[in-house]
């Protein structure tokens, strides 16, 4: 999937990795970037069109469908990290709504869309979703249901032509990121890779430095090869 001249829809578009994702578009010649947002937004690109999208609001979301009519490729950047204790129910219904329900309700309501145009989703997860975090376990499961989602979709989507893409990003200097001193990736380095990685067909994208040595062996890991198996009985049931 080359962006070139493609439509693309970017959740979470106001902030961090999000607003880079809309840069990085830009740069790569995309004919319309769709950047979904909560709040209002104001863009100097004619070839931007800010969208009203708050995943959690479902008729926010059929709205965006309709405003946006044709779609290339559906980016879900949109997400929430409190840094919750694992005793915070409330705060886990947040992640759960926003990371796991968010993806899923969007996605859902543009899969007609992506059908037509047999395009791409790309989900932006993290590295969390992998191995839980510890400090935020909240976070880690809505972020691991939410990969659990991608593959599921990959292999059910393959038959119509849709490519589902995971990002699993380190450590990222936004206002998001891990509140202690580490070294972080920038958000315009993250989404520079993850595009680099969805035109090269990667199904997984590891786009920073923190998270870069686990690609060479990931297609041969266990999950990996896992998912494999699992996807065989949606074409050899």
């Amino acid at each position: 999937m080359d962006i070139a001249d493609k439509t693309v829809l970017v959740t979470g578009a106001n902030r961090g990795i999000g607003k880079s994702l809309v840069e990085e578009a830009l740069k790569r010649g995309a004919r319309r970037v769709f950047a979904g947002t909560r709040q209002p937004l104001t863009h100097p690109d004619e070839r931007v069109t800010p969208v009203t999208l708050d995943v959690t609001d479902r008729s926010q979301i059929r709205a965006a469908v309709e405003t946006v009519g044709s779609l290339d490729v559906l980016v879900n950047n949109a997400g929430v990290g409190v840094y919750a204790h694992h005793s915070d129910r409330a705060a886990l219904e947040t992640y759960l709504a926003v990371n796991l329900l968010g993806t899923y309700d969007v996605t859902e309501a543009f899969l007609p869309l992506l059908t037509r145009s047999r395009g791409a989703i790309v989900n932006i997860l993290s590295l969390a979703s992998l191995a839980g975090m510890p400090l935020d376990p909240g976070y880690s499961m809505s972020k691991a249901g939410a990969f659990s989602l991608s593959q599921s979709l990959r292999a059910l989507l393959a038959q119509d032509g849709v490519t589902v893409h995971v990002a699993l990003p380190g450590p990222v200097d936004t206002d998001m990121g891990p509140r202690f001193d580490i070294p972080k990736a920038s958000p315009d380095d993250v989404a520079a890779a993850v595009f680099d990685g969805v035109s090269k067909g990667e199904e997984e994208i590891f786009p920073d430095p923190f998270s870069a040595p686990l690609a060479a062996d990931w297609p041969g890991s266990t999950p990996k090869r896992l998912e494999a198996q699992m996807s065989a009985f949606v074409t050899h049931p």
